[in-house]
């Protein structure tokens, strides 16, 4: 398989913010004239190539601090730099699993395409990440490629690589976009490989490397420099960089940041997984207790039970076995008469609320607690466990979606899973051991739950074969065991990156990974979807840093992302992370949080001073920098209405204003209302960190089946009546297309006129002393006027026509026909600006293109039916803890459960229950219309009993505000076309609409 790649909005505006900083730079190479004094004998022509390809200077009338301040000012909670003190270094915030390689990429083009610059040095930490940087490159090779039509020319300098300096020639002597990337410690360690780069060479005519490299003027792309240290951060001055970006989520300095993403920001965005705990709490040691470990709760119809693990006895041996247990269930006699269950271990509660298990003895346990006396190996042996269960839960619902599975053990101690005998044979390991023996049994306990052709895919390999380790080999093929000998080692990273793309493929059956803990950095996988660190946790060991290898959003067999616009409400669904923790829930929970809060660099609370030279700019351009008084006033004018609390943190108040369009600002802000909201929503959702946290033990697992209202005559009757699928076809009729674009263009179209401020003055008639001080001018008063400015069409060739078919995807006659036949002073808005009119002109025909289309859609039943079994969900995962956004119980839907994606959803069911309704179904996402934009899966089916005895058939999209539908958005089109799918069911008892509350249902249906 191969990675595709798309540029994500996110990612084109972090560029954009880099290229912004130097609007004013003429494009150009470098063209010096050679100083004759440093010329030698032979050396000439190598000076003239050096200076003759590498970057070219800043130009003198590019302003730097404005240009910073420019693209500052787009981010209200950016700090605004006020002098050019921190040089020319630029910092790029960005929130792990985000791509920062890509967008730093994807600037060394666009650098390249505005300006010129084609010198580029990527400096790293480690070898780790030097590795993962090169084989980012690599992999999105072709992808720029198609974008820009030209590659970049790469390599890794290493100190121990005898074409070092060709390579470095080479990157000095070329006109190709060149890029160098280097660990730090190949050039700022006193080691004598380090100094090498510091040294005269024969082969470069006597010349350094340092020197050939930092006359190129090259620009220095930092990789996480928060850990180079100063050592490195002084010798960079040897590169002689025309400027540094530098790109971290977590960075010490920030110089002049031009651009951040934190992980707030990222979350919302849906940029990376969510993530769930699984957590493995050991509460204490006792010598007379008995062994128990809870593990979750099982819901169906019946009384809900608990899995738990006791110790039982055996005619020779005591084991530990899983056992199935509900209220007065005696642990005593289920181990076989163990004496350690003596003490009253009665089941007296199971709750699925609250997640925990009660005992008559008084020990309460919530899910993924220990008590009584465990082996460390024993606890380990649980972490490996819980890690599959989590695969195989997640593993059968993705495999038919196309989307492969893996996860990932870190362990400290690789003889655990890599060991050798005396005659250097491999042999099976400790947890190798343990993970084919619970596999095995989990496999055998779900068996039954597997569909057929799932089953196919997980039983066609051997066991031995669906796990594999990643580690440093030595000469002898022996997996080096020292820490310090492991991150030296190139090997172990060439086995991670190289196999990126293979691991993804379903062909290779490779799904659990186990990898020494000092490989955390440098390399992830889309698709680990589960992470569990086999080792004891320590304050110094970095939660961010442990879940980093699995952040990312995940791709299908094809490569392609599954992203928001790809999974929409499911997006969370599919990508969730799931971390088997070998500590509490609410110890791992809270020191992420506080990791993830101490790396913000926004304010996460909100005080005058906070408020005091924030930079507000809205849309129509103007300006309104904070002052110490209008900061207090803003301050003083929200702790009176209650938007923000003791704790300094903005209220719920503020946010529920804000929704209901109820919120108000002093007089002072007029103007800045939509800029000081976003403010308002930024520092909000900092202290909901615990909201990108799930506990994954909390969502119990249901075995849902359709109850009796599914099997009811109404409910059967509404299923006969849309359970056949259907397909389409389009008719857009050209005259009709034509006619209507050249009416919408006449009446409508407005191109923005592109004007010239001319300012004039003359210098004053009678100067006098103090006209020549610094506060004064030598001119009179500036008069400004303005002038339209026409494009020159023969400077600039634009292909009309051909822009216009590209963008719009008509024929050329017809775009012709079009503009052929549009008013002439229309037509001569081109001439005024030629980028906005075609824009404009796009707009105008996409629109009435789409209009055609929702007309000329035609639906038609197929011979296929969507057979019942798509109604069936046998694991269900839910959350009874959770009263908003989540599952609830329900009375007359067909399960009796429902997971809410919204509260709009929730409050619907809840009203539904309460109200005139026979039956209910929230149709399963398998459910589909198909639609030009891709199918389109309905929010409900209703049956609906009237006062006349007469069912009513009503299917229901909910959202919280019908009357914006604008016809714009993906979402707004499939409503469109599926309102004319149930026009052309014909059917009198069905009505199909938009609904934001039950109300509003009765209201339609009561016509």
């Amino acid at each position: 398989m191969k990675l595709q790649f798309k540029t994500q909005n996110y990612q084109s505006e972090a560029t954009k913010a880099i290229t912004d900083l130097f609007i004013g730079q003429e494009k150009g190479l470098r063209e010096d004239i050679i100083d004759r004094k440093i010329v030698k004998n032979g050396l000439l022509e190598e000076e003239i190539i050096i200076k003759r390809f590498s970057n070219q200077e800043l130009s003198p009338n590019i302003n730097m601090l404005e240009n910073i301040q420019n693209v500052q000012k787009k981010d209200p909670l950016l700090k605004q730099s006020l002098d050019l003190k921190a040089g020319l270094n630029f910092t790029i915030e960005m929130e792990t699993g985000t791509g920062k390689t890509y967008v730093y990429t994807k600037s060394c083009f666009e650098l390249n395409k505005l300006y010129g610059w084609s010198k580029f040095i990527i400096v790293v930490p480690s070898i780790a990440i030097r590795e993962g940087v090169h084989k980012s490159l690599e992999i999105t090779k072709e992808h720029f490629k198609e974008q820009y039509n030209k590659t970049i020319r790469y390599f890794i300098y290493d100190t121990k690589n005898s074409s070092n300096l060709t390579n470095i020639s080479n990157f000095s002597n070329s006109s190709n976009i060149e890029v160098m990337i280097v660990n730090y410690q190949a050039f700022a360690t006193s080691s004598k490989e380090s100094r090498k780069i510091y040294k005269d060479q024969d082969s470069m005519q006597s010349l350094r490397p340092i020197d050939v490299l930092n006359r190129t003027k090259p620009i220095l792309i930092i990789d996480e420099p928060q850990r180079l240290g100063k050592t490195a951060e002084s010798k960079l001055k040897e590169f002689k960089a025309l400027f540094t970006l530098r790109f971290s989520a977590t960075h010490k300095d920030d110089f002049h940041k031009i651009y951040r993403l934190d992980a707030i920001d990222a979350y919302n965005q849906k940029l990376v997984k969510k993530i769930s705990v699984k957590a493995i709490d050991v509460q204490g040691d006792s010598a007379t207790g008995g062994y128990v470990f809870f593990d979750t709760i099982i819901l169906s119809k019946n009384n809900p039970q608990a899995l738990i693990e006791i110790d039982i006895k055996q005619k020779s041996s005591i084991v530990k076995k899983s056992k199935k247990v509900q209220e007065g269930d005696n642990l005593y006699d289920l181990s076989q008469n163990l004496a350690q269950y003596q003490d009253s271990y009665i089941v007296t509660s199971i709750d699925a609320r609250t997640n925990t298990i009660k005992f008559l003895n008084g020990i309460t346990l919530s899910a993924g607690e220990v008590v009584g006396s465990v082996e460390e190996k024993h606890l380990r042996r649980i972490q490996i466990r819980e890690t599959i269960k989590s695969h195989i839960q997640k593993e059968k619902v993705l495999f038919e979606k196309g989307i492969k599975v893996l996860s990932l053990f870190f362990i400290d101690e690789v003889a655990k899973y890599r060991i050798y005998d005396e005659n250097n044979n491999k042999i099976k390991s400790e947890y190798e051991e343990v993970f084919e023996e619970e596999y095995k049994k989990v496999i055998e306990e779900n068996r039954t739950l597997f569909d057929e052709e799932y089953f196919k895919y997980i039983d066609k390999f051997d066991t031995n074969t669906i796990h594999k380790g990643y580690f440093s080999i030595d000469k002898k093929g022996k997996a080096i065991t020292k820490e310090s000998d492991i991150l030296k080692d190139v090997n172990a990273y060439d086995l991670i990156m190289k196999d990126k793309e293979k691991l993804l493929d379903f062909k290779e059956p490779t799904r659990f990974i186990f990898s020494h803990s000092a490989l955390k950095e440098g390399w992830d996988n889309p698709n680990v979807f589960q992470i569990c660190t086999l080792k004891h946790s320590n304050s110094t060991d970095s939660k961010r840093q442990e879940i980093g290898r699995g952040l990312r959003i995940c791709v299908d067999k094809h490569g392609i992302r599954q992203d928001f616009t790809k999974l929409e409400s499911q997006f969370f669904d599919i990508n969730n992370l799931t971390v088997i923790a070998s500590e509490s829930y609410d110890e791992f929970a809270k020191t992420l949080q506080k990791e993830i809060l101490e790396s913000l660099s926004r304010e996460t609370k909100i005080t005058a001073k906070v408020l005091e030279k924030i930079t507000l700019k809205n849309e129509k351009g103007e300006v309104l920098i904070i002052s110490k008084p209008l900061a207090k006033e803003l301050f003083e004018d929200w702790k009176e209405k209650g938007y923000i609390g003791e704790d300094e943190f903005i209220s719920q108040k503020a946010i529920k204003d804000i929704k209901n369009d109820d919120f108000e600002l002093p007089q002072s802000f007029e103007g800045f209302e939509k800029e000081i909201k976003e403010i308002i929503k930024q520092a909000s959702s900092s202290a909901n960190v615990k909201n990108m946290i799930d506990n994954d033990k909390s969502n119990n697992e249901i075995k849902l089946e359709p109850n009796e209202n599914f099997y009811k005559k109404e409910f059967q009757t509404l299923w006969q009546k849309i359970n056949k699928q259907a397909s389409y076809t389009i008719n857009i009729d050209s005259k009709e297309l034509i006619k209507n674009s050249i009416e919408s263009i006449n009446q409508t179209l407005e191109v923005q006129k592109v004007k010239v401020q001319i300012i004039s003055s003359t210098q004053k008639e009678n100067l006098r002393i103090d006209d020549l001080s610094k506060d004064k001018s030598i001119l009179d008063e500036a008069q400004n006027t303005y002038e339209r400015m026409d494009y020159e069409l023969g400077f600039t060739k634009y292909d009309l026509i051909g822009e216009i078919v590209k963008s719009s995807q008509i024929t050329r006659k017809t775009a012709v026909e079009i503009l052929s036949k549009i008013r002439e002073n229309k037509f001569a808005m081109f001439k005024a600006n030629p980028e906005d009119f075609i824009l404009k002109i796009t707009k105008i025909i996409n629109t009435q293109k789409v209009k055609l289309i929702i007309s000329g859609i035609k639906y038609f039943k197929t011979n296929k039916e969507y057979d019942t079994n798509i109604f069936t969900v046998p694991n269900f995962k839910c959350n009874l803890s959770r009263t908003t956004g989540d599952t609830i119980e329900v009375k007359k839907h067909i399960y009796d459960y429902l997971k809410a994606d919204s509260k709009v959803e929730k409050n619907f069911a809840y009203d539904m229950d309460n109200g005139q309704v026979v039956v209910y179904a929230k149709l399963p996402n398998d459910f589909k219309i198909p639609t030009p934009l891709g199918g389109y899966n309905p929010d409900w089916a209703v049956v609906f009993e009237r006062s006349d005895k007469k069912d009513i058939y009503f299917i229901a999209e909910t959202k919280g505000n019908c009357e914006e539908l604008q016809l714009k958005g993906s979402e707004d089109l499939k409503i469109a076309y599926a309102k004319k799918y149930f026009e052309f069911l014909e059917d009198e008892n069905i009505t199909y609409d938009c609904v934001k509350d039950y109300e509003q249902l009765v209201d339609k249906i009561l016509k």
